[in-house]
């Protein structure tokens, strides 16, 4: 791996997978609101995206929101509201779907390349047995059927290249803060297990929804 793309590199977990990528050698290029880059706004996503001339062997977007509108995610059916929805699908669906429409063009249509965007396991709908955060789980849901598509369509044009969702745990980041009761990887131990998974993906996993050690997580 030679280039890398990450968006969202300011958050806890994309800076340190950036860093994580540069430590390995790796040149990064980094989008993130502090260049005016929001994956909410169709416009930007297409000007910054569009005047981009180089290829990259990873993509990774790593941007996301545990919740927009609201101090916590949606406990019960009365907390859902269509403001909290829209938002959570615009960041976590929504945003990397107008990423991924790039993907042709940003990946090499020949040698091994990788677009990954961070998902969660919240968002398997097979493994849902606590019920509750409708809006979030509802969005990485989506999410993970978008990859699933892209990866169809990309697979035509560039054969070596994978499209997956990655879960990469619970991570020490202030998006978790307000969960003490579960056990937290810091962002850089989350960025070097990414970046193994990433590592050790074959052309047959594209499509896949994998986690941080490299296990399948169910639809």
């Amino acid at each position: 791996m030679e280039r890398a793309l990450v968006i969202g590199d300011t958050g806890g977990i994309g800076a340190a997978l950036a860093a994580t990528l540069r430590q390995r050698g790796v040149k990064v290029r980094g989008m993130s609101r502090r260049d005016g880059f929001d994956v909410t706004e169709p416009a930007s996503v297409e000007a910054q995206l569009g005047a981009l001339k180089d290829v990259f062997d990873l993509v990774f977007v790593a941007s996301g929101a545990l919740t927009s509108t609201r101090s916590g995610p949606e406990k019960a059916l009365r907390d859902v509201s269509a403001e909290e929805m829209a938002a959570q699908f615009a960041v976590n669906a929504i945003g990397p779907a107008l990423v991924l429409r790039h993907a042709k063009r940003l990946l090499p249509r020949k040698g091994r390349s990788i677009f990954a965007v961070l998902s969660a396991r919240v968002g398997s709908i097979g493994d849902n047995r606590a019920g509750g955060w409708y809006s979030y789980r509802a969005s990485k849901a989506a999410l993970n059927q978008i990859v699933r598509t892209a990866s169809i369509e990309i697979a035509r044009t560039h054969r070596k290249a994978m499209c997956v969702a990655l879960h990469p745990g619970t991570v020490l980041t202030p998006f978790t803060a307000g969960y003490p009761c579960h056990a937290k990887n810091t962002p850089e131990e989350a960025a070097g297990n990414l970046l193994d998974v990433v590592n050790g993906l074959k052309a047959s996993d594209t499509g896949g929804f994998f986690d941080y050690s490299g296990a399948r997580v169910e639809w």
